[in-house]
């Protein structure tokens, strides 16, 4: 899918693609380990805690196992206005994981739904999904120019596949944490140069989580040339725990909370579940933007008990409704700045042991899905 430059806002969901079983898995969490493993061992934590969450329709499925899941959850996505996939990537520098069901996807054109990749270059730590201790599983290495050349060409069979989402002529590829990459000139330069040499106008880089230094166009990111960003932490604690949004208020809330929630720490000291109210947490988000390249990031719900029990982050209150005026709330901000990249991004279509998902539930059905028809119907 190539675009140009347009009002038209296009909606994009990340993509988990943990459901099959992977050799690593089995050695750190026991044969046959999927996401699935998680979410089916959840508890409540307090009266009318909505755990464990069931899945609907699609139900507890293995993307290998039953390919055609990948065919519906095309479908479904396009027909609640939906846009495209970004399937999360997982390479380590040597070692990429969870790589097969892109491959299965590139492979079958009936999975017909646009796409791109999210490169998640972090390394994976017990503490954020299930284990008490901090223990490294992989680390996440970086090889230099001979390892992103690698990287590209591996990619390069997905950038030249129709179905991958283009912004003039050039491949979108979200990068979790641009700071962590230690020689990030060498690394857009080499992409971008590989791009270019293989009939494309280089790479549309999109930065997730975006500095200080990055918005104020105060480092490297604004010699290099990113050409959008989000302002967002994974896992929500930006809203009140990290110092990635902007603002002196933001800070104050963050000391104001520290204070009065006492167990309101980082993940791996926390011993109680940090419980917000969804509407009152979303409003955080709906700010002014920050700068012309901003893209904003929505979420429909988040209750990762699954993963990490009593030291959850839970937001109560998530429904279809509230997440549809979250919607439209956005969107009315992207009203405003029809500068920035037409572009929305969802969070998550399927990070179920984080209870954050679009796909059909067993308590609400389609109605997640639904308010995006209906979101999008009004913007017509």
């Amino acid at each position: 899918m190539n675009l140009t430059n347009t009002n038209k806002i296009k909606f994009l969901a990340y993509y988990l693609p943990q459901y099959h079983s992977i050799p690593e898995n089995d050695k750190w969490w026991g044969k046959g380990f999927t996401e699935w493993t998680n979410v089916l061992k959840a508890k409540p934590l307090f009266k009318e805690h909505y755990q464990p969450i069931v899945p609907g329709q699609l139900g507890y499925y293995d993307l290998l196992k039953h390919p055609s899941i990948q065919e519906e959850q095309a479908k479904l996505a396009k027909d609640h206005g939906v846009d495209g996939f970004i399937y999360y990537q997982y390479w380590f520098g040597n070692k990429m994981l969870l790589e097969s069901p892109a491959e299965a996807m590139l492979k079958n054109k009936n999975i017909n739904i646009p796409f791109c990749f999210c490169w998640a270059n972090e390394t994976w730590k017990g503490i954020w999904h299930g284990l008490d201790n901090a223990e490294v599983l992989i680390e996440q290495e970086y090889d230099g120019i001979n390892g992103y050349e690698a990287y590209f060409n591996y990619l390069l069979l997905f950038f030249k596949d129709s179905r991958y989402i283009k912004v003039d002529n050039k491949p979108m590829f979200h990068v979790y944490k641009l700071d962590d990459i230690p020689d990030l000139d060498v690394f857009i330069n080499t992409f971008n140069a590989l791009a270019i040499k293989n009939g494309f106008d280089g790479i549309h880089l999109v930065a997730t989580i975006a500095s200080d230094a990055l918005v104020n166009n105060k480092s490297i990111y604004a010699k290099v040339g990113v050409d959008v960003f989000m302002k967002i932490r994974y896992g929500l604690d930006f809203i009140f725990l990290e110092d990635t949004l902007f603002g002196k208020i933001e800070r104050k809330l963050k000391r104001k909370f520290r204070k009065v929630f006492k167990s309101n720490k980082h993940i791996d000291e926390r011993q109680k579940p940090l419980i917000f109210d969804y509407k009152k947490g979303v409003e955080k988000l709906n700010g002014k933007f920050p700068d012309k390249k901003y893209i904003p990031c929505v979420f429909p719900n988040w209750d990762n008990t699954a993963r990490s029990a009593n030291k959850a982050m839970i937001f109560k209150n998530a429904t279809p409704q509230s997440w549809k005026v979250h919607l439209e709330n956005t969107i009315e901000e992207m009203k405003k700045n029809p500068e920035n990249p037409p572009f929305l991004v969802i969070k998550s279509w399927n990070e179920w042991a984080e209870g954050n998902y679009l796909e059909p539930d067993f308590k609400y059905g389609l109605q997640w899905l639904e308010a995006i028809k209906a979101v999008k119907e009004e913007m017509q």
